[in-house]
């Protein structure tokens, strides 16, 4: 039974140990967080001293140079800086004198020969701008007066005269443009000349009524034979060993309302070389002689261009309408065709 109660009471002075050593424990955690909260108020107030000291200097620092500025004002020393300050203030002043001087001047009715000669100016150009009003007005009314009327005329005259004269130069240029151009030979133009002698060798120099490189169809070498050696120039070209165009790739008709023209593209497959044989016939009475005797491949073109324009080829082995028949009435690519039924 002693032994509970001592045991007991063990527990007991442990517990109040305890209990007064968490009170220490505590007593001494406030005490230490009041001596930091002390120590931090007297560094604050440190720091705040040192601000007032750091204020109270600059303070003293400004005085200091407004009073040298003061007495270098009055003994009549400035820097460089301090002077340009002076003068462009002087400056602003000089002109808001100026402007005011100029107003006063104006209440007054008294202006300088500058101002005068601005006003005069300003005064001139809102007559010109009135003067323009009018006119327009008058031109909307259809009103003007002889002397308006004529000075329009003259203005339009000088107008289309410098018109005409622009168009004239830059006429002038593109023709000289385009002799220039004209003057740089064609890549062709030795397969022209060697055609040309070679038909006058042989057929004379009458054969040919032009010859020449054709710049709107690949600078192709183009012989225009007369209508009377048309026949014997295409059979020479076909057949003359240093010619020898064997193959007709085209041929056509044209209406140039004036006369009728046949136009042969040949070809030599022996010596790679291309050349155009052209003809011009009468439009009243286009006959030609045909050239399927020599290639059998101008039959079909042929056939169109009398069948289209009423061209007739001598010596065709049967030139027929091809497109649209032989009761068809006129021929629809001669220039001054009509329809016969204009419903068709």
């Amino acid at each position: 039974m002693s032994d509970e109660k001592d045991l007991q009471q063990l527990k007991k002075e442990a517990a109040e140990r305890a209990k007064q050593l968490a009170k220490e424990r505590l007593a001494a955690k406030k005490a230490a967080e009041q001596a930091e909260q002390s120590l931090e108020a007297h560094n604050d107030e440190d720091e705040l001293a040192l601000a007032k000291k750091k204020a109270a200097a600059a303070a003293k620092a400004k005085a200091a140079a407004l009073a040298k500025q003061k007495a270098q004002e009055s003994n009549g020393e400035l820097s460089e800086e301090e002077l340009a300050k002076k003068k462009a203030a002087a400056a602003a002043k000089a002109k808001a004198a100026a402007l005011a001087k100029q107003k006063a001047q104006e209440s007054n009715g008294e202006l300088s020969e500058e101002e005068l000669a601005k006003k005069k100016a300003a005064a001139a150009a809102k007559a010109k701008a009135a003067a323009l009003a009018k006119q327009k007005a008058q031109e909307s009314n259809g009103e003007l007066s002889e002397e308006e009327l004529a000075k329009k005329k003259a203005a339009a005259a000088a107008k289309a005269k410098a018109a005409a004269l622009a168009k004239a130069k830059t006429t002038k240029a593109a023709d000289g443009a385009e002799e220039v151009k004209d003057e740089k030979p064609s890549p062709n133009q030795p397969y022209l000349d060697k055609y040309v002698k070679v038909i006058e060798e042989h057929l004379g120099k009458d054969v040919l009524e032009n010859a020449y490189i054709n710049k709107l169809s690949k600078d192709v070498p183009t012989l225009v034979a007369k209508k009377d050696t048309y026949y014997k120039v295409a059979q020479f070209l076909k057949y003359n060993e240093q010619l020898g165009f064997d193959y007709l790739s085209e041929l056509h008709g044209t209406d140039f309302q004036t006369h009728m023209e046949v136009y042969v593209h040949l070809y030599s497959y022996k010596n790679n070389q291309s050349v155009a044989l052209k003809v011009k016939i009468d439009r009243d009475d286009p006959v030609i002689d045909s050239l399927v005797p020599l290639w059998p491949g101008a039959n079909w073109p042929e056939c169109e261009a009398y069948d289209l324009l009423g061209i007739r080829f001598k010596g065709h082995p049967n030139l027929i309408r091809i497109f649209l028949g032989e009761n068809w009435v006129g021929y629809p690519l001669r220039k001054d065709y009509e329809p016969y039924d204009m419903g068709v």
